[in-house]
């Protein structure tokens, strides 16, 4: 069983930054592992992920704002998050797959319980 634990999400304002850690088990670094988010009401979207070889993808609504990498050493996927906008408010989950990463939330194995990112104007 693959074990995600995010943390670092917060209240900031609008241009201000943050950085999302992902914790994972051992054995998840064997996969990819992306970050969603979800706003109530909607659909959860994709917004990155990094592959096992390290390879990065974004969306395109963060893309020059947002980058993930990973510390195979701590066992931890971290976004850092930059030029944040209200749009970006939203519960922020890491997850793990086999294989290549996917946009599509169906396609991914292991789920974070979240954490809150607020950004006020």
């Amino acid at each position: 069983q693959v074990q995600l634990v995010e943390s670092g999400g917060g209240l900031v304002q609008a241009g201000g930054s943050l950085r999302l850690s992902c914790a994972a088990s051992e054995r998840a670094f064997l996969f990819s592992i992306g970050w969603f988010r979800r706003v109530p009401g909607k659909e959860r979207e994709y917004v990155a992920a990094i592959t096992s070889g390290g390879s990065s993808y974004y969306a395109d609504a963060v893309k020059g704002r947002f980058t993930i990498s990973r510390d195979f050493a701590k066992n931890t996927v971290y976004v850092q998050m930059k030029s944040l906008r209200p749009e970006d408010t939203a519960v922020y989950y890491c997850a793990a797959r086999r294989g290549a990463y996917s946009d599509y939330p169906i396609d991914w194995d292991y789920w974070g319980q979240g954490t809150q990112v607020t950004v006020s104007s």
